[in-house]
């Protein structure tokens, strides 16, 4: 195990290149280990300390794409050949995202990327809105007008990402509002929960179409209301935007 760690870090670059798996019919064959004798796309390129670190950011990113596909299993071989690492990496990422619920390991097979419903989808919109919307409105009372304004590049990233329909990004900068605000509170374990719940909300249902760039740019101008009520200590506005913000959410 530590010689094959050791060749593993001697091999890898310090900024080393991952590349995320393509859409389309043609990445779901290479997943599988088939041929395919048309080019395929360039690789989108994660730029990364860890290598294990890279490939789990990679993989996250491909989840949220729907790039990784909701019932299907990959093999952590075939997709360190698509990704120019060994296995090894890929399976410790694998690893925790079965932590987190993404997939379920399949006995001498790979990893199922696990599927969701509507229903699902809206228990953890419920269970969020448990959590934060009392909290929001304790700091829409409490903290001051110039810490709010430090959040609106966080809130004008969200648009930004949304304007060009990219849904990886926008995914990272929507937790990253929501992490900002809840800071706030000073509790870390709250941060830390409602992160992850939110990252569970943004895994793609099973066969529902890809989120459209007028729904993300709608996603993303709810931060921008949502800001500008706790600025003006709206509680009614904030409790409203919150709550619609959770269930109409497209992350």
């Amino acid at each position: 195990m530590e010689q094959g760690r050791a060749r593993e870090a001697a091999s890898a670059q310090p900024y080393a290149s991952v590349r995320v798996p393509q859409q389309g019919g043609q990445a779901h064959a290479q997943a599988r280990g088939e041929h395919t004798h048309s080019e395929p796309p360039a690789p989108r390129l994660v730029q990364r300390h860890s290598v294990r670190g890279q490939i789990l950011d990679a993989l996250r990113s491909a989840l949220v794409d729907g790039e990784l596909v909701p019932g299907e299993v990959y093999s952590a071989p075939v997709l360190g050949e698509r990704f120019g690492v060994s296995a090894t990496p890929v399976r410790e990422a694998m690893q925790q995202l079965a932590v987190e619920g993404a997939v379920e390991v399949v006995p001498n097979r790979g990893f199922r990327v696990a599927e969701r419903s509507a229903r699902e989808l809206a228990e953890l919109a419920e269970v969020r809105a448990l959590i934060e919307v009392p909290v929001m409105l304790r700091l829409a009372r409490t903290v001051p007008v110039a810490r709010w304004s430090e959040l609106w590049p966080l809130a004008e990233a969200t648009v930004a990402a949304a304007a060009v329909g990219d849904r990886a990004a926008y995914a990272e900068c929507d937790r990253a509002f929501h992490r900002a605000v809840l800071a706030l509170s000073g509790n870390q374990q709250l941060v830390s929960v409602a992160d992850d719940l939110h990252r569970r909300s943004q895994w793609p249902l099973v066969s529902a179409p890809a989120p459209r760039r007028a729904d993300l740019l709608a996603d993303a101008a709810e931060h921008t209301a949502l800001l500008e009520a706790l600025m003006a200590q709206d509680l009614t506005v904030v409790q409203s935007l919150v709550r619609e913000h959770f269930t109409g959410s497209v992350s």
